[in-house]
């Protein structure tokens, strides 16, 4: 495997792995190419929540100097745990990607029908009204219940709505059957994208486990990992680049940006110190 400081790549940031106010993130599909045209990124992927809405409202009006590449951060599900894959660079009217996101569209208002259920149940009447005004017709997810729940005045910050209702193991943590990552992946390269494994570390999965989800994928037929997403620890991106080179996979990198932090990441990773070949940036 080539080494982590071999230089061979000209573009100095790039950034495949973006949220929009069209899913959970906090700027509009418009002000977010904006601001990362002005912070130097050179090419970027919109990949909101099982959702193109935020691309297709940019896609013909990129800033000068920014390359603008189809993007969408697909929900699946692995045995019993969920997983997202990232797709790029496919065709967004193609039929096969159309119809997989009405399924998914389809199961997030049913998910979110049973969450308001939930809440409702824990004394928060109005709970889907709330969250759907939140949302202002974004892709509907738990962080517009938690910005609903404060501004109701159920709980103090958006942390303690997932730490006492809507985190894992909590009365909104609702388990839904998403799509299988063999149909998801498959839908994207059907599509001509990419297929991308996102954040693998965020699963928390045993090493073991980990290897045999890269395995799954790969005889899925997905085409690379994401080695850095937002601000990594040390380790990890060595730890993925190993995941990814094992198995001839190319690799991917983003911010997973979706507001404004002291603990995310800002728009942009460079690349310039990274090995020639493996990049999914280099046939995009």
């Amino acid at each position: 495997m080539a080494t982590w400081f071999e230089r061979s790549v000209e573009i100095a940031l790039i950034d495949f792995h973006t949220h929009s106010a069209a899913s959970d993130g906090a700027l509009s599909a418009s002000d977010l190419i904006e601001r990362a045209a002005k912070e130097g990124v050179s090419r970027l992927a919109l990949t909101d929540h099982d959702t193109v809405r935020g691309y297709l409202s940019v896609y013909q009006e990129s800033p000068p100097g920014l390359d603008l590449i189809s993007g969408v951060e697909l929900s699946c599900q692995w045995g019993r745990v969920g997983i997202h894959v990232v797709g790029l660079g496919f065709q967004v009217q193609a039929t096969d990607m159309k119809a997989h996101l009405v399924v998914l569209d389809a199961a997030r208002k049913d998910r979110a029908e049973r969450i308001a259920h939930r809440l409702e149940r824990a004394g928060m009447p109005g709970a889907l009204e709330g969250a759907l005004t939140v949302a202002a017709g974004a892709q509907i997810g738990r962080p517009h219940f938690a910005s609903w729940m404060v501004s109701a005045g159920h709980v103090a910050s958006e942390q303690e709505a997932f730490k006492r209702f809507l985190g894992s193991g909590k009365p909104g943590d609702i388990s839904i059957l998403w799509p299988s990552l063999q149909d998801t992946v498959e839908v994207i390269t059907r599509s001509g994208g990419v297929a991308v494994l996102a954040h693998p570390l965020h699963y928390r999965m045993t090493a073991t486990r980990l290897r045999a989800l890269a395995d799954a994928f790969c005889e899925a037929g997905g085409d690379a990992i994401e080695v850095i997403n937002g601000r990594p620890k040390a380790g990890d991106v060595e730890q993925l680049w190993r995941l990814a080179s094992d198995r001839n996979l190319r690799v991917s990198v983003g911010s997973d940006f979706h507001r404004d932090s002291p603990y995310g990441a800002g728009l942009g990773v460079s690349i310039a110190e990274m090995p020639e070949g493996m990049g999914v940036w280099e046939t995009l």
